[in-house]
């Protein structure tokens, strides 16, 4: 990460004030509740003008006044002229030469102000830096800077080639993080399946049982509570939204580790019956199995979407379906 020369906390209400009148509501506030559950915004003002890097070549330069938004998709832009609202750029630079009176956001780049430039907005950067070459920059007194300088070539990658995220590449390091995943979730399963074993045991049954019916009421429960959360962002005030928005979160990282163990351990008792049954049959090869079966289909290019997509639809549906035992009761054998 960058290092940023000065800090201080700013309100997460300004925040979302002053990036409303650059982005429709909607879109900034949702990409504000992820960028509070990751803890990823750091604040900063001032960069030493000696790490400014060269200006890209290739950037579409934005000459003469603009009234709406300046926009760059996959390429960075260069506004040598006025826009007088804001400006955005997905996948490159926000270099600024000229004036741009509203916000300047940069998602895997920096923002760039050169001498005699001027930005009357906040500067808001994920994945890259904040760049001005005068010690005092032409700015708006009252406007803040939003940084965070890590996974810079990750995002600009991802912004200007949407695509590969359905291919992904293989690489020594690529494996050892999915080796560390593995290892990650099979301590967790083993921890909460020492810790709530009785839990887990239903969970397991009921996914064998009714896999369809929980499938079907995670995916009735995953829209439900997005359309409520688009409706709080929509009609409640800022503070209330966040509050409502960062409580589903919860509810789906809960879920999220919940139903993961409990898909893992049905999955590795599967493998166990049907491949393994005169290896072992302890728990703990049961979750070894299934954590490794899961890690494995969600590496393959173009799979691994619909495979995280069903872990999530499941997850939520074991979560909701939680604490029901009464009603999960196995069909009769006729």
């Amino acid at each position: 990460m960058t290092p940023i020369s000065q800090a201080s906390a700013v309100p997460i209400s300004s925040h979302l004030a002053a990036a409303e009148r650059l982005l429709p509501r909607r879109v900034f506030h949702l990409f504000a509740l992820v960028s509070m559950l990751l803890v990823t915004v750091v604040v900063g003002r001032a960069q030493d003008p000696a790490a400014l890097r060269s200006v890209d070549p290739a950037a579409q330069v934005i000459d003469g006044v603009i009234d709406g938004n300046a926009w760059g998709l996959g390429k960075s832009i260069r506004i040598t002229g006025r826009v007088k609202q804001g400006a955005v750029a997905f996948g490159g630079d926000v270099i600024v030469e000229g004036t741009v009176d509203g916000d300047v956001a940069a998602i895997g780049g920096s923002v760039i102000q050169l001498d005699g430039a001027r930005i009357g907005g906040d500067v808001l950067v994920f994945g890259g830096t904040y760049h001005h070459v005068a010690k005092a920059p032409d700015r708006n007194p009252a406007s803040t800077t939003i940084m965070y300088a890590g996974y810079e070539q990750e995002l600009h990658d991802m912004m200007r080639s949407p695509g590969s995220l359905l291919s992904p590449r293989w690489s020594p390091t690529s494996m050892g993080l999915r080796l560390l995943a593995i290892l990650f979730w099979f301590i967790i399963s083993l921890a909460l399946t020492a810790a709530m074993p009785g839990a887990i045991s239903r969970g397991v049954a009921r996914l064998q049982l009714t896999s369809l019916r929980v499938a079907i009421i995670g995916l009735l429960g995953a829209l439900v509570a997005f359309g409520g959360v688009t409706a709080c962002l929509s009609l409640l005030p800022g503070a209330f939204s966040a509050m409502i928005g960062i409580m589903v979160l919860l509810l789906f990282l809960v879920a999220g580790v919940f139903g993961r163990v409990v898909i893992y351990a049905a999955t590795g008792r599967w493998l166990q019956r049907r491949y393994f049954s005169m290896v072992s049959n302890s728990e703990s090869t049961a979750l070894l199995l299934g954590v490794v079966f899961w890690a494995i289909l969600s590496s393959l290019p173009y799979v691994w979407p619909l495979t995280i997509g069903a872990i999530i639809v499941l997850s939520l549906g074991l979560a909701l379906t939680a604490g029901r035992g009464t009603i999960w009761k196995k069909a009769r054998v006729a």
